[in-house]
């Protein structure tokens, strides 16, 4: 399971997750999905957001055996 800590970043930029949908080309549904752990992002994606967020992926993506 691929967790992560959107939630946490995005807080600490001040976005909603509407702008940050924008910034990385997605809707804010599927922000809010990544959000709950319930949709593994593309590596693309995973990047892309990483990058807003000015951080490493392993920063803001934590992979996690079940």
């Amino acid at each position: 399971m691929l967790h992560n800590r959107i939630v946490v970043c995005r807080a600490e930029k001040g976005w909603t997750q509407e702008e940050l949908a924008k910034r990385v080309g997605v809707s804010r549904q599927t922000i809010a999905t990544l959000e709950k752990n319930k949709y593994n992002p593309s590596l693309i994606l995973a990047f892309k957001i990483a990058n807003e967020f000015a951080k490493s992926i392993t920063d803001v993506f934590d992979y996690q055996e079940e």
